[in-house]
Formats: C-alpha cells, sequence, structure tokens
C-alpha cells in the first residue's frame, strides 16, 4: 500500500456511514466560513488528526484514499470546499489556493 500518494493525485479522507452509503466528513469552519471536506496529503497526517475531528456518536468512520478530482467534483457538487487540514485539524490550504 502507497502511503502519500499525493504526489500522483491521491488525498486521505474521512469518510463514514450514513444509512447504506458511506459520506466524507464534512465541516464547517466558522474562523474562515466555509463548509468543507478535510484532507490529507498522508495517511499519517490523518490518523494524526482523526482524534481532534468531530465526529457523531453512533457513526462508523474510516480513513480512505480519494483522488483529488473526485473529491474536488463531490465537494462542489455538495456545496463544500476541499481544504487540507494540519494534525489539529486548522485548516492550512484550501485546493488550489493558500489560507
Amino acid at each position: 500500500m502507497v502511503e502519500n500518494k499525493h504526489t500522483e493525485g491521491w488525498v486521505w479522507v474521512i469518510v463514514h456511514d450514513q444509512a447504506d452509503s458511506g459520506h466524507y466528513l464534512g465541516l464547517h469552519s466558522e474562523e474562515n466560513d466555509i463548509d468543507f471536506i478535510p484532507a490529507f496529503i498522508s495517511r499519517e497526517a490523518a490518523d494524526d488528526c482523526y482524534l481532534n475531528l468531530p465526529r457523531q456518536k453512533g457513526h462508523k468512520y474510516e480513513i480512505q484514499a480519494v483522488h483529488i478530482d473526485e473529491l474536488t467534483a463531490d465537494a462542489k457538487k455538495n456545496g463544500f470546499t476541499v481544504a487540507f487540514v494540519d494534525s489539529n485539524g486548522k485548516i492550512v490550504d484550501r485546493h488550489g489556493e493558500t489560507v
């Protein structure tokens, strides 16, 4: 398994179950006033941040790799921005623009 797929267009996200399908974890940043899907450049970064992100009780969460183009298209279609976050969950980069 490749741990850092970012150079190939792959990023890591947190997916949670909802009914019979999985959905990307979406959050809202009061500081930046945006709805975003947190993305990570490595599995390790996602693991480091996982416990710092808000989650709903009763949902199962897992870290998965997804291609950035697919993630961006899904995010845009649902009114979200893709944002790279640090290990504390703070936005450090929005896909395509520096914060």
